[in-house]
C-alpha cells in the first residue's frame, strides 16, 4: 500500500509543489491550508506523515501536533518554518514531533525527511509488535517472570510476580535486593551468582518464605547480546506447591531441593527433613562417600526458618588440629606465630544459621572437647582469648565412618556422640536404591547436556544394565564422574558401552557373562532378602526399599515359594554334609 502523506500549509504553491514531488514517488499525497481543513482530513483517513507550517492563521502546526498526540495517532509530524526559534523547537520536540526543518525546502531535502521518517515508523511499528507479543506472553506465562539490569535493578514485573511472590508493577525501578527482605533470598543469591558467572543458575524445589508451604522452583539466566556482553539477568519462579503436595502425599516425591530420587528410603529422608526443617538439635547425617551427604545438609539449612542466614561449611578432614581450630573458632592477633590479625571463625560467621560440619570423625580430642561445649553451652572462645563468644547455631555434622565403633576404641568421645546424632539421618548407598538409578541418570544427562552444550537424551540398554550391576563404591559422586566421562565423549544422541571410563569397562569385560535380565536380577533379590530375614515379608520388603504389597505381587509374580530359600542354601551345606558322612554318596546327595 502507498504511504499517505498529509501536507499542511497556508501557502497554496508550497501545497501543491509538495504534492507533486511526492507524488511522482508514489506516495499517497493530500493536502490542507488551515487547521480545520487538516483536522477533517485526519477524521477521513489515517497518515504515515505530516508536514505541517508552524503558522496557520489563527491556529499552529504545535496545535496540530498536540492534536495528534491526543488522538494518539501513529504518525511522524514534522515541523516547518521560515523563522525558527528556540521556543518553537523545544515545544514541537517535547509534543514528539519527528523532525523540525527550515524554509525554504528542496525536492532532496523533502524526499530524504520523508523517506527517513517511513524508516523510523516502520521500526517504530516493529518495536510496539515485539513488545505487544512480550506483554502477552508475560500475561499468559503462570511463571512469576521479572527481568533486571546488571546491577540488579528491576526493568519489567509480569501478573504471576504478585500471586506467587507478592510483587506488583510498583517494584520496578527498585533493586531487587532491597526487596527480599523477609524471605529466604534463595532468589537474590541466584540472582547474584548469574550476574557474577554469566551462566544460569536452577534452584529445585525449596520453601519460599513468602507463602506458608509454598514450594518453588527458580531459574537464573543472564542476558547476553550477541558479543557475550552483560546486560542483565531474568528471573522465572514456578509455584509447585501443588505437586510437592500431591507428590508427598502419594509419597512418589521425586526431587527434593536438590537430592534426587523416589525409592522408599529416599521417601523417608525426605519427610524426616521437613519434620527436622523448624526444630533446632543437632543432626548427624552417616553414609558412604559420595553419598549426598552435603545435600541432605543444604536441604535442612534451606528448608527451615535459617534459610535466610548463612549456611557455613567446613570440611575437618581437611585441615590439621591447629588450622581447624582457628577456622571454627577464630582467633585474636598474637594467638600464635603468623597471627597478625584478629580473625573470625567459622561459628561466629554461621550465627544465626546452620554450621554444616563435614567429616567430624576426623577431628582430634581437643577440637572434640570444644566443640562439646559449643553444643552444650551454645559458646566458644576465640584462639588465645578468654572471653567467651555468645553463638546461635544450627550444628549438622557428617561422616563416613562408624562413630560407634570409634567410641567403643575410645577414639571418639561418647559424650560428644550421642550429642551429635540427636537425630542421625543414613544415607543409603547406590547400590541400595538402584530404583533410582534412571531418575539420577537423567537428572545428570540434562545437567552435562547444558554443561558441554550437547544433546544426548538416553543410555544404551547394555550401560543401563551395567549401571543397575555394578556396585558404585563411589556411589552418586561416582555415577556422575563416570556419566561427566561418557558425556564428553559422546557425539551421538546415546551414550554406549565404549564412552565409560576404564575401570567400568573393565567390569564390563570381566562381569559380562555374570549380568542377569532385570528380572533375573530382581527375582534374586526377592530371594535374598527373603532368606535374610526368615521368610519375614514385611523385614524383606524393607530391606529392598519396597512396600509390602509389592513384594507380596513379586513373590506371586515370580512363584516363590519357601522351597526356594532352602534350594538356595544346601549348594553352601552339601560338601560340610558329605564331610560330616551324612550323605554317603553324590546319587544320595
Amino acid at each position: 500500500m502507498k504511504s499517505k502523506i498529509l501536507v499542511i500549509d497556508d501557502e497554496e504553491s508550497i501545497r501543491f509543489t509538495f504534492e507533486n514531488f511526492l507524488s511522482d514517488e508514489g506516495y499517497d499525497a493530500d493536502t490542507a491550508e488551515d487547521f480545520g481543513r487538516a483536522i477533517a482530513k485526519l477524521d477521513e483517513k489515517d497518515f504515515d506523515i505530516i508536514f505541517v507550517d508552524i503558522l496557520l492563521g489563527d491556529k499552529t502546526g504545535i496545535d496540530i501536533l498536540r492534536e495528534v498526540k491526543n488522538r494518539n495517532l501513529n504518525c511522524s509530524v514534522i515541523m516547518m518554518t521560515g523563522y525558527p526559534n528556540i521556543e518553537t523547537v523545544s515545544d514541537a520536540l517535547r509534543l514528539g514531533a519527528f523532525d523540525y526543518i527550515t524554509k525554504p525546502i528542496s525536492q532532496q531535502t523533502l524526499l530524504h525527511t520523508t523517506r527517513i521518517a517511513l524508516k523510523h515508523r516502520a521500526m517504530t511499528e516493529e518495536k510496539d509488535k515485539y513488545h505487544s507479543n512480550l506483554e502477552a506472553i508475560f500475561r499468559s506465562v503462570k511463571d512469576a517472570i521479572i527481568t533486571m539490569d546488571k546491577e540488579l535493578v528491576v526493568v519489567e514485573v509480569n501478573d504471576a510476580a504478585g500471586d506467587i511472590c507478592g510483587f506488583s508493577r510498583d517494584i520496578v525501578g527498585k533493586k531487587f535486593e532491597s526487596l527480599a527482605t523477609w524471605c529466604g533470598r534463595r532468589c537474590l543469591e541466584s540472582l547474584t551468582e548469574t550476574i557474577a558467572k554469566k551462566e544460569m543458575v536452577e534452584v529445585h524445589r525449596f520453601e519460599c518464605r513468602n507463602h506458608q508451604g509454598q514450594v518453588v522452583s527458580l531459574t537464573a539466566s543472564p542476558l547476553l547480546d550477541s558479543y557475550g556482553n552483560l546486560s542483565g539477568a531474568v528471573l522465572v519462579i514456578r509455584d509447585e506447591s501443588r505437586l510437592a503436595g500431591l507428590e508427598r502425599n502419594l509419597g512418589e516425591r521425586k526431587q527434593f531441593h536438590n537430592m534426587v530420587g523416589k525409592s522408599e528410603k529416599i521417601q523417608k529422608i525426605y519427610s524426616l527433613i521437613e519434620d527436622l526443617a523448624d526444630v533446632q538439635t543437632t543432626v548427624l547425617i552417616t553414609g558412604e562417600s559420595g553419598t549426598g551427604k552435603e545435600l541432605v545438609a543444604d536441604a535442612l539449612h534451606y528448608r527451615g526458618s535459617r534459610g535466610n542466614k548463612p549456611l557455613v561449611k567446613v570440611n575437618c578432614s581437611a585441615l590439621s588440629e591447629n588450622l581447624l581450630e582457628s577456622e571454627l573458632f577464630g582467633h585474636v592477633r598474637g594467638a600464635f606465630t603468623g597471627a597478625i590479625q584478629d580473625k573470625v571463625g567459622r561459628f561466629q560467621r554461621a550465627d544465626g544459621g546452620t554450621i554444616f560440619l563435614d567429616e567430624i570423625g576426623d577431628i582430634s580430642p581437643l577440637i572434640q572437647l570444644k566443640l562439646l561445649r559449643v553444643i552444650q553451652e551454645k559458646e566458644f572462645e576465640r584462639v588465645g582469648d578468654s572471653i567467651p563468644l555468645k553463638v546461635d547455631v544450627m550444628i549438622i555434622a557428617a561422616t563416613n565412618q562408624n562413630l560407634s565403633e570409634k567410641v567403643k576404641r575410645g577414639e571418639f568421645r561418647e559424650d560428644l556422640y550421642y550429642r551429635l546424632k540427636v537425630v542421625e539421618i543414613t544415607m543409603p548407598p547406590l547400590r541400595e536404591r538402584r530404583d533410582d538409578m534412571p531418575l539420577l541418570v537423567d537428572y545428570l544427562l540434562e545437567k552435562f547436556n547444558k554443561r558441554f552444550n550437547k544433546t544426548i537424551t538416553a543410555i544404551s540398554d547394555d550401560v543401563q544394565r551395567i549401571f543397575m550391576n555394578y556396585n558404585w563404591p563411589g556411589n552418586i559422586r561416582e555415577l556422575e564422574h563416570t556419566l561427566e566421562h561418557a558425556c564428553i565423549l559422546c557425539r551421538q544422541n546415546t551414550i554406549i558401552l565404549d564412552h565409560l571410563p576404564p575401570e567400568v569397562k573393565e567390569f564390563t569385560l570381566t562381569g559380562r557373562s555374570s549380568f542377569r535380565t532385570k528380572k533375573e536380577t530382581e527375582h534374586q533379590e526377592i530371594i535374598a532378602a527373603l532368606k535374610k530375614t526368615a521368610w519375614n515379608k514385611a523385614r524383606a520388603a524393607r530391606l529392598l526399599g519396597i512396600d509390602r504389597k509389592t513384594i507380596y505381587r513379586k513373590i506371586e509374580e515370580y512363584k516363590i515359594a519357601a522351597c526356594h530359600i532352602f534350594l538356595s542354601v544346601i549348594p553352601t551345606c552339601s560338601e560340610s554334609f558329605l564331610e560330616e558322612g551324612c550323605w554317603t554318596s553324590q546319587h544320595d546327595r
